[in-house]
């Protein structure tokens, strides 16, 4: 396999990159995870149930251990709950947690959870790995921890090699509670470059990478056609321009939309994606009863953006100007495509583009930026208030870009203590209307997913939740 960037820290409450989300995925178990239809189900629980509508048990399995030999059980929950809420720790994945009261141990594989209300992601919050007690108990501080880079875990895969920059390797958990994967090794590569990544597939040193639609369409001849089976799907992310709304020209409201009414987005898909992709609308899953399907792309109009950005006091003797930042791959594209189409309404942009973990530790966590060109993952079941909530603009919080809008705080809050499906969708469509009104980012496009997968690995099937979902079955011929 491939990855175009290092992971930051192999650790599931830390991890908030895509690399280091998923290699943490074969280390650790949560409690609950999704199948392959996106139910919920149990993992590192045996079963659960609600006494009431606040408050959860789960009866855990006694057959699980750790990769070191310690028996997984109760103290493990409890530790990973209490890390994740430590002022110690900076994690945005606390927020989950704090609809919280408490959390017992009932006997050492029996917990139970008490929710301060009914919380409509009571389930969901404990899809987050579970840390071994064992090993992090006297640990002076888990952000710095050689833990984060040489993890044990429960998980189908243990971390054999990591190198930062350099190839890895995770080996097959013999002991694994769920059964041995079919192989023995998942080898990553290192590789920043997706032409280099296809360049490997062909030769056979990968066996399966994601690929670009330029790839699909234009380089996969037929010797490559017939070594790999291809996984279509629309992408649970989007590619979005965030603004630093803490700086006064940003704060403006018209320059936003200006700078949105300058954009072709259909243009950004035709030519990155050969129409492979879909206009982004707004924050939230299409297809999902979060979406709302009433708000519509902007289409370009250069006119009225030059209107907007006369009002708020741009010219040609006054252009605005400001600098896009973001890290290497297609996005360096994306940006240069938006340089153009921003300059045909006078505003000059600067491209600044960096390596992934510089662009995170850098630009992201000191704010240091005028706006960024990023992506998110759209869950299938958001929570708008790590994004979105004026409380997650600080330190390790996702919204970095500061947006703060008193009725969407509301609405957030709102609906945290909506378990009703519809009554939840309803507020969460509100919401997802007043963001795109504000502008804050500018909303771009949703890529199609496309994986390549060599023939001789089975079996492989696509899932609402990703093409690896059921790897512990494949086999390798």
């Amino acid at each position: 396999m491939a990855m175009n960037a290092n992971p930051s820290r192999i650790n599931p409450i830390l991890a908030t990159d895509t690399v280091s989300g998923e290699i943490s995925f074969f280390i650790f178990n949560s409690l609950l995870t999704y199948d392959e239809n996106a139910s919920i189900k149990s993992e590192l629980a045996k079963s659960y149930k609600f006494l009431d509508d606040k408050t959860l048990i789960f009866y855990l399995r006694d057959d699980v251990f750790w990769s070191d030999g310690e028996r997984f059980d109760a103290d493990d929950v409890i530790f990973t709950y209490e890390s994740i809420l430590s002022p110690n720790v900076s994690t945005p994945y606390s927020e989950g947690f704090k609809h919280v009261r408490k959390v017992e141990k009932l006997d050492d594989f029996i917990i139970k959870v008490t929710y301060e209300y009914p919380y409509f992601k009571a389930l969901e919050t404990w899809m987050m790995g579970v840390l071994p007690k064992h090993i992090l108990k006297d640990e002076d501080s888990l952000m710095t921890s050689k833990f984060n880079q040489k993890p044990i875990g429960t998980g189908m895969f243990t971390l054999k090699d990591f190198s930062i920059s350099k190839n890895f390797i995770l080996q097959a958990n013999k002991n694994y509670f769920l059964g041995s994967p079919k192989f023995d090794n998942i080898i990553y590569h290192f590789v920043p470059d997706s032409s280099t990544a296809f360049l490997m597939l062909k030769s056979g040193e990968l066996d399966m990478a994601e690929i670009s639609p330029l790839q699909l369409k234009k380089q996969a001849d037929e010797e490559f056609m017939s070594k790999f089976n291809i996984y279509e799907g629309i992408s649970h992310a989007y590619t979005y321009v965030g603004f630093n709304l803490k700086l006064p020209k940003f704060q403006n409201p018209l320059v936003r939309e200006a700078l949105s009414l300058a954009i072709d987005r259909q243009a950004l898909i035709d030519i990155l994606l050969f129409g492979e992709g879909f206009v982004c609308t707004g924050p939230f899953l299409p297809g999902t009863n979060v979406f709302n399907t009433q708000i519509k792309a902007p289409k370009q109009d250069i006119k009225k953006a030059l209107e907007l950005l006369k009002k708020a006091g741009y010219n040609e003797k006054n252009p605005l100007e400001f600098e896009l930042i973001t890290n290497s791959g297609h996005r360096v594209y994306v940006a240069q495509i938006l340089q153009h189409q921003f300059k045909s309404v006078g505003v000059k942009v600067k491209i600044r583009v960096m390596e992934w973990q510089a662009f995170l530790n850098t630009v992201i966590a000191p704010r240091k930026f005028d706006a960024i060109l990023m992506g998110w993952s759209l869950g299938i079941k958001p929570d708008a208030y790590s994004i979105w909530h004026s409380e997650s603009d600080k330190v390790g919080g996702f919204n970095f870009i500061g947006y703060k809008n008193e009725k969407v705080d509301k609405l957030i809050k709102e609906a945290e203590k909506i378990v009703e499906e519809e009554e939840f969708g309803k507020i969460y469509r509100e919401i997802f209307e007043l963001i795109v009104q504000d502008n804050p980012y500018l909303f771009l496009y949703i890529p199609k997913n496309i994986t390549a997968v060599k023939r001789n690995i089975s079996p492989v099937y696509p899932s609402i939740i990703g093409v690896t979902h059921n790897i512990l079955e494949w086999d390798k011929e």
